[in-house]
């Protein structure tokens, strides 16, 4: 056995994996995101400064409410003032 192997199976048996993959979990869907858009979490400012001015801006919707920013290749959802999801746009071709 390898060290990574016992120190695998040692949080295992002490009940601490759980942890250690929900923070493997959590990084891979954030470089995803990040690959695609913006990451959840971000505000409203922080899009527009790192992403520039969108090419539309749908007003809020519901409650809470949910407002829609569209750029060229994906399009990014808030809600009040932040990101809760990002999709990329299907590209054409």
């Amino acid at each position: 056995m390898n060290k990574r192997t016992i120190v695998l199976a040692a949080l295992l048996g002490l009940g601490m994996a759980g942890p250690l993959i929900m923070a493997v979990a959590v990084s891979a869907e954030t470089i995803a995101q990040s690959a695609t858009g913006p990451g959840r979490g971000m505000s409203m400012d922080q899009v527009e400064t790192r992403y520039g001015e969108p090419s539309r801006r749908y007003a809020s919707v519901g409650d809470p409410p949910i407002t829609r920013w569209e750029y060229a290749d994906f399009v990014v959802y808030f809600e009040y003032r932040y990101v809760i999801h990002s999709v990329s746009k299907k590209k054409s071709g």
